[in-house]
């Protein structure tokens, strides 16, 4: 009976050991993944605040637009050059070629005519390309942000079950029982096979 006995005691021994240092490190991981999570985040957050910056001059921008057109519209219809001109002075460079292209489409003859040159494929605001360009980025890093608290939860789950391993074997060498005692062990040792081989495929993080 004591050889049997001492097989159990090495490998409840030797999943002690390895199922503490596959612990450590997979607090490490956790710990590091979610480092990862902040960084991503904040850069997603970074990004944010540009787009609102860029999106806010785009409105400032069509505001200006539509305020001088308005005017240079009155204008144009009433064929009043001189103040027509004035007006068509004052448009953003970005703003006048949508507004050529809606003149060449005759708007006062044409039915069909789009309503205003805001509709003209022609009419780009830089600072709202600017604004969704940023909005892409920080949606790319929210989900990048996403990924690797998923990854940080799935090293926290893996440190819980390497701890029941540890517990099983811990137990196991204090029961006198022979049969409870290889049944924990097993039971054990099948935890932290499942759990070393699940946690064998996740990502590691190792940067400085």
């Amino acid at each position: 009976m004591s050889e049997p006995r001492n097989h159990v005691e090495l490998v409840a021994t030797l999943l002690l050991a390895i199922a503490t240092v596959a612990t450590a490190w997979s607090g490490y991981q956790s710990t590091r993944w979610n480092g990862e999570q902040a960084k991503s985040a904040a850069r997603a957050n970074a990004y944010r605040i540009e787009s609102a910056k860029a999106a806010g001059l785009a409105n400032s921008q069509t505001e200006i637009d539509v305020a001088t057109f308005t005017q240079w519209a009155n204008a144009y219809a009433t064929k009043e050059t001189q103040l027509r001109d004035f007006y068509f002075a004052r448009f953003r460079k970005e703003f006048r070629p949508a507004v050529f292209a809606w003149i060449a489409t005759h708007p006062l003859k044409n039915p069909k005519a789009p309503l205003t040159p805001f509709a003209m494929p022609q009419y780009v605001v830089a600072a709202r390309v600017e604004s969704d360009q940023l909005d892409a980025q920080a949606q790319v890093f929210t989900a990048q942000a996403l990924r690797y608290l998923q990854r940080a939860t799935n090293y926290v789950l893996a440190v819980v079950l390497f701890a029941s391993a540890l517990f099983f074997a811990g137990v196991s060498s204090k029961l006198t029982t022979p049969r409870l005692r290889i049944a924990l062990l097993v039971l054990g040792c099948c935890v932290f096979l499942g759990t070393a081989i699940w946690i064998a495929t996740s990502p590691v993080s190792v940067s400085v």
